[in-house]
């Protein structure tokens, strides 16, 4: 069979496999309240428009951005990349009745610049705030609330406060509370701003702390001078309510604390059972057991998305029902909150988790790549379906004019490899001003910039090289 007729064969075979996923084995994104298990009808899913025009660029990179263990996943993802490139190159070579050494060679001389586009790609999904899918409330008494998010004035954020509230916007939130690491004189500043009108009232800013004690707690609610250094947790919490505000335990799931009584005993308001940062889908059966503590102890329980200003696409929302939330007044919005929360009013809080895969456990992730890109195949919709096969076939088409043209893969990979590196060493540049503003309170913008700079000069040479190789050298390799 000729070679255009087995690429036709499979354009024809993957578009087909497109459309049978999507539509025989469809997997319907919704938003799950975790604490029935069930869906909820009052929130629907919004898809971007940039989505739909670049579908199989964004979709998949957002999907793999979701993965339940993405510290493991995305790696092995890029791990496969390179193994199947690797596979390739041999078989292309041995296909070459003369010379398969040096076609074998010219290919593997790609390694170094796929490997840093992948790790261009690691950084893109992890980083960059990609135009995920966002909420829908068809509520009117519904209000969406965040209690967990870190900026640049924590240790170990990497975003500034106007950032973060522009991120908590685009997610359709209502309100949310920025509770940095030993820190709230900044959100107190950034908070009074918006309600003396600098800005937009919406989404509400309100002033919390995280707190690092036997346990990482979330402070919620400090208006005032508050200092918790030196302070044992008891203390800690006793000055929060003190001040009329709640106290709830951040990730106790991941083992770190003391057990779920000794907070209870203290006088803690709540648990957060899910947290997005830490460990969004942790063991089933501590989870179980958690949520049952906390109805049984009348502890409230909310979902935290730990957001530091990179990292896996909003996942975790908390809905809670407040009648007339528009009419009131900013304090009056936050002393209805804190009130939910300090008054275990649970049957108004409904922990929202964005589902678009079933649960798996983490036991055996290496063929889970695979199996991921499946389950997104099964949650296009028709437009996305359009989008994939428009650009399959304007993939054909270009392959074709390059071929016509003369314009080999190789220059390819060395073109994309540069914008790699004008990606990676400007993101480092931006991080290294960014830290040098925000100097004494965050440390990981020095960290990245470092990484990122380190990694994108040796690309940088590697491009340099190949580019000469390829484009200026007579004779081309």
């Amino acid at each position: 069979m000729r070679r255009d007729k087995i690429e036709k064969l499979i354009i024809v075979a993957s578009i087909l496999l497109i459309i049978i996923l999507a539509t025989f084995f469809h997997f319907e994104i919704e938003f799950e309240n975790t604490l029935t298990n069930l869906s909820d009808e009052n929130f629907g899913v919004d898809i971007s428009i940039w989505r739909y025009i670049f579908e199989p660029f964004l979709g998949v990179l957002l999907f793999f951005n979701r993965t339940l263990y993405p510290l493991e996943e995305l790696p092995l993802a890029l791990i496969w990349i390179i193994i199947l490139y690797v596979l390739c190159c041999v078989i292309q070579a041995y296909s070459k009745k003369d010379g398969s050494k040096i076609v074998l060679l010219k290919k593997l001389s790609n390694l170094p610049l796929l490997l840093g586009i992948c790790f261009s790609i690691f950084v893109l999904i992890l980083f960059i705030p990609l135009p995920n899918n966002t909420i829908v409330n068809h509520s009117s008494n519904l209000v969406l609330v965040s209690t967990h998010a870190h900026t640049e004035y924590s240790h170990d954020g990497l975003i500034s406060q106007e950032a973060m509230w522009r991120w908590h916007k685009r997610n359709e939130f209502d309100a949310f509370f920025i509770s940095d690491h030993a820190n709230h004189k900044k959100t107190l500043e950034f908070s009074q701003a918006q309600r003396n009108g600098e800005f937009e009232i919406a989404p509400l800013i309100i002033v919390g702390q995280e707190h690092s004690g036997t346990n990482h707690m979330s402070l919620l609610g400090l208006n005032g001078k508050f200092d918790t250094k030196g302070m044992s947790d008891k203390a800690v919490i006793d000055s929060v309510h003190q001040y009329g505000g709640a106290v709830i335990i951040n990730h106790w799931f991941d083992g770190k604390g003391k057990e779920k009584e000794f907070y209870r005993d203290l006088g803690v308001d709540g648990f957060e059972i899910e947290n997005v940062g830490s460990d969004l889908y942790y063991d089933r059966e501590i989870f179980e057991e958690l949520k049952k503590f906390c109805k049984t102890n009348n502890l409230t329980m909310i979902g935290g998305l730990d957001f530091h200003g990179y990292g896996r696409a909003c996942s975790i929302y908390n809905a809670l029902e407040i009648p007339n939330w528009k009419s009131m007044e900013p304090n009056e919005k936050e002393r209805v909150i804190l009130e939910i929360f300090k008054k275990n009013q649970q049957d108004k809080i409904s922990v929202l988790m964005y589902k678009d895969r079933d649960y798996y456990s983490n036991t055996n992730l290496i063929f889970r790549p695979f199996l991921t890109l499946i389950n997104y195949f099964r949650t296009l919709n028709f437009f996305q379906i359009i989008s994939w096969i428009v650009w399959i076939l304007l993939f054909q088409f270009s392959k074709k004019l390059m071929k016509r043209n003369h314009f080999n893969s190789d220059k390819i990979i060395v073109g994309i490899s540069g914008f790699c590196v004008v990606f990676l060493l400007s993101l480092s540049i931006v991080y290294y001003f960014n830290g040098q503003a925000v100097k004494g309170y965050s440390k990981v913008y020095s960290e990245y910039s470092s990484i990122l700079g380190f990694i994108g000069f040796i690309l940088a040479v590697f491009v340099f090289i190949l580019t000469y190789l390829r484009f200026f050298k007579k004779r081309n390799f």
